[in-house]
């Protein structure tokens, strides 16, 4: 198989795992600030899991294309952020955690879900080289990806929302300040550090694999 083939065999292997972790991402954001009395996710229309509605033209297609196309180490990518109204929640802090924990659990949710079509197509009798079969594994191990990174304590990442509600203001403000240049500590931490991303990445995608009960 030449390169060009392989290339667009891995891009259909990994196109709806990849859909399905940003939507349900920004989903779980939407749903739990609704939840919580956020009543601009519906007008906005972002309560939907259909990936067109969180579709971001850059960070959806473009992004991730360059980065398989060009053997980038990581799959890179995002769709289009929600917009959160603090204003309508009852706790500040306790719900800004919850809304920023939200998304990383609906990567959660989407590993568990491979993770599952992974079992009943080796139960069926699938092998490895079998394209659901394959999509299913890099859906559990890109979840877990998506749901470590987005954990990272960095702002603007969601980890970095989270760290800053434990702060004292003036402490969270200054920390806030790293957001324009949080890009660029990630991509130092995937060319000098990947094991702060891959170690975590792969515990929990053996964690799930092995709740779920998939066949190794």
């Amino acid at each position: 198989m030449d390169m060009l083939s392989s290339k667009l065999l891995l891009i259909s292997i990994m196109a709806l795992p990849f859909l399905l972790a940003v939507t349900l991402h920004e989903a779980g954001h939407a749903y739990a600030a609704h939840l919580l009395g956020d009543e601009s996710q519906r007008t906005s229309g972002r309560l939907s899991l259909n990936p067109i509605v969180h579709l971001d033209p850059f960070g959806t297609v473009f992004m991730p294309l360059l980065a398989v196309l060009s053997g980038f180490p990581f799959l890179m990518g995002y769709a289009k952020p929600v917009m959160i109204q603090p204003r309508y929640f009852k706790k500040l802090r306790r719900d800004q955690i919850i809304v920023s924990v939200a998304g990383p659990f609906g990567n959660l949710v989407v590993a568990i879900f491979c993770a599952y079509v992974l079992r009943f197509a080796l139960e069926f009798g699938l092998n490895e080289k079998n394209w659901v079969v394959m999509a299913a594994y890099y859906g559990i191990f890109m979840n877990c990806l998506f749901m470590v990174f987005n954990l990272l304590p960095i702002p603007p990442l969601d980890g970095g929302h989270v760290v800053a509600q434990f702060l004292p203001y003036n402490v969270a403000q200054s920390y806030n300040r790293i957001a324009p240049y949080g890009f660029f500590i990630l991509i130092g931490i995937i060319i000098f550090a990947q094991d702060i991303i891959l170690v975590p990445t792969m515990f929990m995608a053996s964690l799930v694999t092995s709740m779920v009960g998939v066949p190794l």
